[in-house]
């Protein structure tokens, strides 16, 4: 488990991330990350953008089930 202290940034408040923390993120400056709620409650952090996901989900369920729809229109 990391630990973060919440401080001051100009106006707002906010933490700093660790070396360690980006690595396991996998995030490097600049990059954004979503705090999102989790099912078991609480939060989480992710650089994963949910709404994409949930969009790229829906997409793969659509070109699976309209497969041949899809090759027909291909041709």
């Amino acid at each position: 488990m990391l630990t973060f202290k919440v401080t001051t940034v100009g106006a707002s408040a906010g933490f700093i991330l660790t070396k360690e923390a980006m690595a396991r993120l996998k995030v490097k400056k600049g990059d954004t990350v979503y705090l999102t709620e989790a099912p078991e409650g609480g939060y989480r952090i992710t650089p994963y953008d949910p709404d994409f996901e949930r969009q790229m989900r829906l997409a793969e369920e659509i070109m699976h089930d309209d497969r041949d729809i899809l090759r027909a229109l291909a041709k």
